[in-house]
């Protein structure tokens, strides 16, 4: 008799073998022995991690003024540009609502490392640091006509509205807190610009940019059917300064303006009604400086 021939098992039992294995591979790996990082590098953190890594070493800087250590910090996040990316954070905060309530740090620090402080400290409000501005005399009449190009920030020597006292040459210590006054206001007439271009800078006792403040405008009337206040902020248009921010009035309607961080409001703001060369009219706008005694 011949030998009785074993049955042929195919090739199931090897697909059987191979789940079995890759299962208790990955239970392994993902319950019994997960990896664990330790000493990660900041520059291999998710996105969300680095941004929180930023707000910790910008509020580090605001309250030590340790520029090195701060710059130290953010190169071990790998950044391109690290100023770039600390603006644009600042402004997503901002745009949100700033729940963390970092985008004042976070802009202070992009500040920061335009221009260094003297000596490695903050030379005014806490954070504060200078960046150059530049100015052009403009006609002091009440509808000056202005020429710029239209996609830089129209500057200008605001009409004072009462005789500043001269500052101290030593860089002054700001109250932290006080209340910001109006020490300028004039109309512009700008055919480069928005009609109706309300423009409003806000600087610490230093005379620097704060960005982050937070200002409010109210009105009655007009084409904005039911709204009846806004809240806008400095910082969001870097370009044109991180104390800078705009905003459209409609034709004909009174404007009231406050800023959050307390102060008189200005009232009975109207976009003025201007002329071009030709005789043509259009409205221009209006802008105001508010600084910290």
């Amino acid at each position: 008799m011949s030998a009785e021939r074993e049955p042929r098992r195919g090739h199931w039992y090897l697909l059987t073998g191979l789940l079995i294995g890759l299962t208790l591979g990955l239970l392994i790996a993902w319950v019994i022995s997960p990896v664990q990082y330790v000493d990660t590098a900041p520059a291999s953190l998710h996105a969300d991690f680095k941004d929180q890594y930023r707000s910790m070493i910008a509020s580090a800087y605001l309250a030590t003024g340790e520029l090195g250590r701060a710059q130290s910090r953010l190169s071990l996040l790998g950044d391109a540009d690290p100023r770039q990316t600390l603006t644009l954070q600042a402004q997503h905060a901002l745009s949100v609502g700033d729940p963390s309530g970092s985008a004042y740090a976070l802009a202070r620090l992009a500040d920061a490392l335009i221009q260094p402080p003297v000596g490695g400290q903050i030379p005014d409000e806490i954070g504060a640091s200078p960046t150059a501005t530049t100015t052009a005399t403009v006609t002091k009449a009440e509808t000056s006509s202005v020429t710029r190009a239209p996609t830089r920030r129209p500057t200008g020597t605001l009409t004072p509205l009462n005789t500043p006292t001269p500052r101290p040459t030593r860089t002054p210590t700001p109250t932290l807190g006080a209340a910001f006054v109006l020490v300028a206001q004039e109309n512009v007439c700008d055919v480069n610009l928005s009609e109706g271009l309300l423009q409003v800078e806000i600087q610490d006792a230093a005379g620097q940019p704060i960005p982050g403040a937070e200002v409010i405008i109210t009105w009655e009337g007009g084409d904005r059917v039911g709204a009846a206040q806004e809240h806008f902020f400095t910082g969001l248009k870097p370009e044109l300064g991180n104390g800078y921010a705009d905003f459209v009035m409609q034709p004909e309607v009174g404007y009231s303006l406050r800023l959050a961080a307390g102060g008189r409001p200005v009232s009975n703001l109207i976009a003025p009604n201007c002329r071009t060369s030709g005789g043509d009219s259009y409205y221009g706008g209006v802008r105001l400086l508010f600084q910290q005694p």
